[in-house]
């Protein structure tokens, strides 16, 4: 029992010299660090770091956030995802559109759901997104605000090309929302990157 404690008291005082010295991290650093040297299990050593750490022996730093996307690496990212989701749903209901006779059933319902999406959700959605790139509002409060300015978006849309030499037809309100959804979501993509990089640069 006593050499069972005095090997506990080892282990102990070397991850208390090893805190000092090497200055670990993370709680994984420090492992691998302890391991290193004394060839005993992983949850033992992890026992022993928490103890020391409700002790208040040690205390390991708190890992700093980090944030080095460049802009194309950040919409290449897996954190761009709802980017690609609101491009690739507005280039699907413009193909749908332009392929697609709307007496075409039963694809035609296809078309009828992507375009209620495309009009009443897809252009308000990406210029909330670009007004508010990161949670400054909750998803209920994003959902109804996406779909209140996409109601006012697309009757000024409409009443823009009045005005035009295309006037209000199906091919050049498809072609204006699409457009619209691309830049304003385009435009949230990298305030989206902006803020995180300065959130990044503050919390460091």
């Amino acid at each position: 029992m006593s050499k069972k404690h005095s090997k506990s008291s080892t282990i102990n005082q070397y991850i208390i010299q090893t805190v000092k010295e090497k200055d670990p991290e993370t709680v994984e650093q420090l492992i691998n660090l302890v391991r290193s040297k004394h060839s005993i299990p992983r949850q033992k050593i992890l026992d022993s770091i928490i103890k020391l750490q409700n002790q208040g022996k040690i205390a390991l730093k708190q890992p700093k956030a980090q944030f080095d996307f460049t802009i194309t690496k950040y919409i290449l990212s897996a954190k761009a995802y709802w980017y690609w989701t609101v491009i690739t749903l507005s280039l699907a209901t413009t193909i749908l559109v332009f392929t697609i006779p709307e007496n075409a059933y039963p694809i035609a319902y296809a078309r009828h759901i992507l375009g209620s999406i495309f009009v009443l959700w897809l252009p308000g959605y990406s210029l909330i997104k670009a007004l508010f790139p990161t949670k400054e509002i909750d998803n209920i409060e994003r959902t109804a605000l996406s779909i209140g300015i996409s109601l006012a978006l697309v009757p000024i849309t409409g009443l823009l090309l009045n005005y035009t030499p295309w006037g209000i037809r199906l091919t050049p309100i498809t072609i204006s929302l699409l457009a619209l959804t691309f830049t304003f979501a385009t435009a949230a993509i990298i305030r989206e990157h902006q803020t995180k990089h300065k959130q990044s640069k503050t919390n460091a």
